[in-house]
């Protein structure tokens, strides 16, 4: 099972992002192991995408884009949110994520963004918009 190896890769490089068993998992990999993630946390309606994280010796290396075009079609799959860290809010973007109020939000997740904002994260909220929505 790959779930022990994913926790120790957030765990390495985004402690307070602790994956969850019933989340959908998408990895990168590579010959030294896994360097990229993104979590799915699915609700009735829709879907939370979170934790995406790249080792940091990746960034800035288009491995993020790339992660998010290999799971289009899960993001596709269900009406999709991401409370996206305000800097990373161009990568999301040019992904077909939209900035939306957090009014905009569904209730479920209105007031994890106040909780973490109230926090001192720095984030944004965005939509996902399939292509008959562009």
């Amino acid at each position: 099972m790959r779930f022990p190896l994913v926790a120790r890769f957030y765990k390495a490089y985004y402690p307070s992002g602790k994956p969850k068993k019933d989340e959908i998992i998408w990895t990168v990999e590579s010959p030294q192991g896994i360097c990229g993630a993104v979590r799915f946390k699915q609700f009735e309606t829709f879907q939370l995408l979170t934790g995406m994280l790249v080792t940091p010796e990746l960034r800035r290396k288009k491995l993020g884009d790339a992660l998010l075009v290999s799971c289009k079609e899960q993001i596709e799959a269900m009406q999709c949110y991401c409370l996206a860290f305000s800097y990373l809010t161009p990568l999301y973007e040019a992904q077909g994520f939209k900035v939306i109020e957090a009014n905009a939000l569904p209730e479920q997740l209105r007031g994890r963004y106040a909780s973490y904002c109230n926090s001192g994260k720095d984030l944004i909220p965005m939509k996902h918009l399939s292509s008959s929505q562009c």
